[in-house]
C-alpha cells in the first residue's frame, strides 16, 4: 500500500503538507485530553511514553529524513563523498541551530528548569510555550521538507510519525502545566497550541526546498540534525530522571520499531 494514493490526484503538494503538519501538530491537543478524566499517571508510565516518542522521532530521522537526504544529494552532487559531506555538514547544522536556540532563548525545561537569558519580565507561561516551540517547529519544518522534495509518501509517512509522538508529548506537557497550577483547560489548550506551530513549520520547510531540489538534501539533513538534537538532548534523559531508564528504553525500541514498520509499509 502506497499512502500517496490515497491523495486526490491534482491536489497541491503545499495543501497536502500543510494539511498533514497541521494534524500532526494537533496530535499534541488529543494527547492531553486523558488530563480530563485523571491526573494520576505514574512516573514510569510517563517515561516509557516519553520513550516511545522518541524512538518514533529516531525512526523518522533515520528512514524519512537521513535515507531520502542521502539519496536526493546522489542525485545531484557525483561521487560518493561529496553526498556523504552534505548530510554530515547538514546534520551538524540542524544540531547547532537547536543548540544555539536553547542557549539564547530564554525558556524553562518541565524538568531541569530555566535556561538562557535573564527573563524574570516573562511569565513563567511564555517561558512553556517557547520551549515546546523550539521542540515542535523543527519537526513541522522536517514534515514540509518531506512534502517539499515531492515525495508525498514520505512526507505523509513523517508526518504520521511526528504526530505519533506529538501524542505523548502533549500529554506530558499538560501534566506539567497542571503541576504548576494550571487549569486543567489551560493546560489542554497550551499544549494544542504548542503543536500549532507544525504548520508554519511545514509551510517554511515547502517553500524552501520547492525553490530549487538543490536545497532538498541540506532541508532533510538539517531537519534530521534538529530532530537528533531534540531526542538526545531533551527527551531521553528526561526519560531517564526518575530511575526508570530501563522501561524507558523498550519505549524507544517500540516506537523505532512501530516507525520503521510504518515507513516501509505505508512508503
Amino acid at each position: 500500500m502506497n499512502i500517496a494514493d490515497l491523495i486526490p490526484v491534482g491536489t497541491s503538494v503545499v495543501m497536502v503538507g500543510f494539511i498533514a503538519s497541521l494534524l500532526a501538530g494537533l496530535a499534541t491537543g488529543i494527547g492531553a485530553l486523558p488530563i480530563l478524566f485523571t491526573r494520576k499517571f505514574s512516573d514510569k508510565f510517563v517515561d516509557i511514553l516519553m520513550g516511545f516518542g522518541a524512538g518514533v522521532m529516531l525512526a523518522a530521522t533515520s528512514f524519512s529524513l537521513i535515507i531520502p537526504g542521502v539519496e536526493a544529494a546522489e542525485g545531484i552532487y557525483s561521487g560518493p563523498w561529496l553526498p556523504a559531506g552534505v548530510m554530515v555538514v547538514g546534520i551538524l547544522l540542524g544540531g547547532l541551530f537547536l543548540h544555539l536556540s536553547d542557549t539564547y532563548l530564554p525558556h524553562d525545561h518541565f524538568i531541569s528548569g530555566h535556561h538562557g537569558i535573564d527573563s524574570h519580565k516573562l511569565k513563567r507561561l511564555w517561558l512553556f510555550i517557547i520551549a515546546i516551540t523550539l521542540h515542535n517547529f523543527p519537526e513541522g519544518l522536517a514534515v514540509g521538507v518531506g512534502f517539499g522534495g515531492g515525495d508525498v509518501a514520505n512526507g505523509m509517512t513523517l508526518a504520521i510519525g511526528i504526530g505519533l509522538q506529538n501524542i505523548p508529548e502533549g500529554l506530558v506537557v499538560a501534566l506539567g502545566l497542571v503541576t504548576h497550577k494550571y487549569s486543567v483547560r489551560k493546560s489542554i489548550w497550551i499544549a494544542l497550541l504548542t503543536g500549532l506551530v507544525e504548520p508554519i513549520g511545514g509551510l517554511l520547510g515547502i517553500g524552501i526546498v520547492s525553490v530549487s531540489q538543490a536545497i532538498l538534501p541540506w532541508g532533510l539533513a538539517f531537519a534530521a540534525g534538529a530532530m537528533l538534537f531534540v531526542v538526545s538532548d531533551e527527551i531521553i534523559p528526561e526519560s531517564h530522571r526518575k530511575g526508570f531508564a530501563k522501561q524507558a528504553t523498550f519505549g524507544v525500541m517500540i516506537g523505532f520499531v512501530l516507525m520503521m514498520f510504518l515507513d516501509i509499509a505505508l512508503g
